[in-house]
């Protein structure tokens, strides 16, 4: 048998995925869940004129897609108003932390996140040695005043925000974050993560200023505009820092129908307002689920709700388990004080009346 031998970093790195798939479960489970609405996917898909791109673009995937994404790239930049110099377009919001870290992360370099934060942001800064500095949650939010003192402290090359944020759903409004941006220490880069941008009330996401070589800001189609299954998303910043990108990436890393989507999607934008519309009310409806379970469900920005149920993290995992084991996918935040809720992505009606009738039955089986 031929040996090989991995580089020393790999080997001290666990083989594992940031999250276990509702697939691996049910393939543990011998069944399908009832209810998914656990890993933030958007249950109203995309537009059907999204769906009608697909099937006509199926005939040419044959073809590799085009590696400047120019067509994508225009429309996405004409949608926010700026040059398409300053956007990058890369493989769901995943694949650009990739390469983000791959830029600007060597061994021993330090990075500062929050503590439960986005987790597919430290896989990857770790798998390129970088060293993560972390800060706990304020009133579960993201605490802006900690990250900034810690890059003061440390110095790092990135500095990690989501807003609004997962897993808490919470949000700054767009001066908070301009004031973060302007507090940046020199050769640090925020990173802020506006995956759940859309869903946000008005004032939330700061006016684009693409001269601004401090920030980057990453966009995704998997969210509001329901493309979780294409896996394309796209970063936002100053042309030069952009550019870096082209040095790295993968250039054919995005198909031509995943491109054809996209376009539709973003053509779409009544649709998507319609999607923007049906979450807000199911994360009504979700509120009101845990009301009457006397649980108290976090304000939201997200197509997500947090709720808090009342306990610490065993009790919230207990509550979880039997969820999922009456068919009904949800997760939870890993780290305290986070974990004493559980996240439950909204869903269509159907789905909501499940976790409805599921929730009291496992607060009980909790309690036991």
């Amino acid at each position: 048998m031929t040996e090989y031998e991995v580089t020393f970093l790999a080997k001290g790195l666990p083989a594992t995925v940031p999250f276990v798939g509702p697939e691996t479960q049910e393939r543990t489970f011998g069944k399908s869940f009832a209810a998914r609405i656990g890993a933030n996917e958007n249950v109203f898909g995309p537009s059907p004129r999204v769906i009608k791109a697909i099937a006509d673009a199926g005939a040419q995937a044959w073809k590799y897609g085009d590696p400047e994404f120019f067509d994508l790239r225009h429309a996405i930049a004409a949608h926010h108003g700026v040059d398409p110099a300053h956007i990058m377009v890369g493989e769901g919001i995943d694949g650009l932390f990739g390469y983000l870290a791959r830029l600007f992360v060597s061994p021993g370099d330090k990075v500062v996140t929050s503590a439960g934060a986005y987790p597919t942001f430290n896989f990857h800064v770790t798998g390129y040695g970088g060293e993560l500095v972390t800060v706990p949650y304020r009133d579960d939010c993201e605490d802006i005043d900690a990250l900034i003192d810690a890059a003061v402290a440390h110095q790092p090359k990135l500095i990690y925000i989501a807003n609004p944020d997962n897993p808490m759903g919470s949000w700054w409004n767009a001066g908070d974050i301009e004031s973060m941006i302007e507090r940046v220490p020199e050769k640090s880069l925020l990173v802020l993560d506006e995956a759940y941008g859309e869903f946000a009330p008005q004032g939330t996401l700061p006016v684009i200023n693409t001269s601004d070589s401090r920030v980057l800001r990453f966009r995704t189609f998997s969210k509001a505009y329901g493309l979780a299954g294409i896996r394309v998303g796209y970063v936002i910043g100053e042309a030069a820092l952009i550019n870096e990108f082209n040095k790295i990436r993968n250039h054919f890393g995005v198909g031509c129908v995943a491109q054809a989507a996209c376009l539709a999607a973003l053509a779409d934008q009544d649709y998507l307002n319609q999607v923007i519309n049906k979450v807000a009310h199911a994360r009504e409806q979700l509120c009101e689920i845990a009301s009457v379970n006397g649980l108290n469900a976090l304000p939201s920005a997200a197509n997500f709700v947090a709720i808090d149920c009342g306990h610490d993290g065993d009790f919230a995992v207990r509550v979880l388990n039997d969820l999922i084991g009456q068919g009904v996918f949800v997760r939870m935040p890993g780290i305290a004080p986070l974990n004493r809720c559980i996240r439950v992505s909204v869903g269509h009606p159907q789905d909501l009346k499940l976790f409805a009738r599921a929730l009291p039955k496992a607060l009980l089986a909790a309690s036991r």
